[in-house]
């Protein structure tokens, strides 16, 4: 039987999230404290040891990203709370339930690069979390935790790109939220032409315990190539829809029947995509698949965003990507060529086939669009925005040959 365990949401409904002095009664800020008396190389590797991987999207190891800064006079530490994938909400929920930890995080990352300056990135459908943030950092600021580390909320205008975090930075800046072409990476040349690290809110809410308690206690926690825990998010046709932390070791299986208590009103499961809209549509076939990021991968699918969206057998697969479709044909911010075209012809074409009026060509060309985008698109979103249709023509081509005319 699989158990949670929370890390990240290891306060989580045990605290006031609104009351500092709740997260300093449970241990909060001793970490900060034992990592400035750290040398910041020794945090870098501390992290990089523990093998933490972003737990955004790219699973890139947090430290080593790190240790990329180079020596500047201004660097910035960013958090990316632009969440903007449908059905992804653990980092809202992180917040809500303790925007301590997130600071903390930031401040333990800070310490490390010699940084004094950091913003955290609100998606615009988040208003009411820009008030609970700056109460927090209002609150770290007048217990004078956070030393000489300033933190800045700033709010996005709700634009699915900005999950990128060059797009990030540009809106931060003040201009409109557009990947910038890489290298360099912003690590190097960020914000305001500045070295910047940039990480999610579960990436930086890992960094407590794990200076408190070791590279090799979190290491040794699930999977050994992406080690620790994973926050997911069920929706769909799931009888508990719930936000959980499990290892990283568990199975899509154990996720949808034991936390997620099977599918709903007694239906068969048909399929679960994992990682939010540009992920994997994911059969029954492969139920029995660890989470961990490189397992996912591997069956062609994402842990991404942790979304997990379960559907029953009354689900029509080729209307849902259609829908999909739709929502990146509008979210691509059109400035590369195979993004901008490439998502707009993807709508097209779904729509064809989703009202009966295409034919195998038609398979064929969203195929080769489909791998175009893949190779060719500027950032994330055209990257991944084929994915779905990818996966499903894979694993549930006989969906689209039912539409298809004779």
């Amino acid at each position: 039987m699989a158990e949670e365990l929370r890390i990240v949401l290891r306060n989580a409904d045990k605290i006031d999230a609104s009351n500092i002095n709740d997260y300093i009664k449970a241990g909060g800020y001793t970490a900060l404290e034992k990592a400035r008396r750290m040398e910041p190389r020794a945090v870098i590797e501390e992290v990089k040891k523990a093998n933490l991987r972003g737990r955004g999207g790219a699973g890139f190891n947090a430290g080593l990203k790190w240790s990329f800064v180079p020596p500047a006079e201004t660097k910035y530490v960013v958090c990316n709370l632009d969440e903007g994938e449908p059905g992804t909400y653990k980092d809202r929920t992180i917040v809500q339930k303790d925007p301590q930890t997130l600071l903390e995080g930031m401040a333990i990352c800070a310490h490390a690069i010699g940084s004094r300056q950091g913003y955290i990135y609100c998606r615009g459908e988040y208003p009411y979390l820009v008030e609970h943030l700056n109460n927090a950092i209002a609150q770290a600021k007048a217990a004078g935790v956070l030393g000489d580390f300033d933190i800045e909320v700033r709010m996005g205008g709700g634009a699915y790109v900005c999950g990128e975090e060059t797009a990030l930075i540009e809106s931060i800046e003040g201009h409109r939220g557009e990947p910038r072409f890489k290298p360099p990476f912003p690590g190097v040349a960020g914000l305001w032409a500045q070295p910047t690290v940039v990480n999610n809110v579960e990436t930086f809410a890992n960094l407590p315990e794990i200076i408190n308690k070791g590279a090799d206690w979190f290491a040794s926690i699930g999977a050994a190539s992406y080690p620790g825990t994973k926050v997911l998010t069920l929706t769909g046709d799931v009888v508990n829809r719930i936000a959980i932390e499990v290892p990283t070791n568990t199975t899509i299986r154990q996720v949808i029947y034991e936390f997620g208590g099977g599918i709903r009103n007694g239906r068969k499961f048909k399929a679960v995509q994992i990682g939010g809209t540009s992920g994997g549509f994911i059969p029954e076939s492969l139920l029995d698949t660890p989470i961990d990021f490189d397992s996912m991968r591997n069956i062609g699918a994402t842990l991404g965003t942790g979304a997990v969206f379960v559907m029953d057998d009354t689900r029509d697969i080729v209307d849902i990507v259609t829908r999909i479709a739709k929502f990146f044909e509008h979210e691509s911010c059109g400035k590369c060529n195979p993004c901008r075209e490439g998502t707009f012809r993807c709508y097209e074409i779904m729509k064809k086939i989703n009202r009966g009026a295409a034919t195998a060509r038609d398979i064929d060309n969203i195929t080769v669009l489909a791998r175009v985008m893949q190779k060719a698109a500027l950032c994330g979103l055209g990257q991944a925005a084929p994915g779905p249709i990818m996966t499903t023509l894979q694993h549930f081509r006989h969906e689209y040959e039912r539409k298809l005319l004779s």
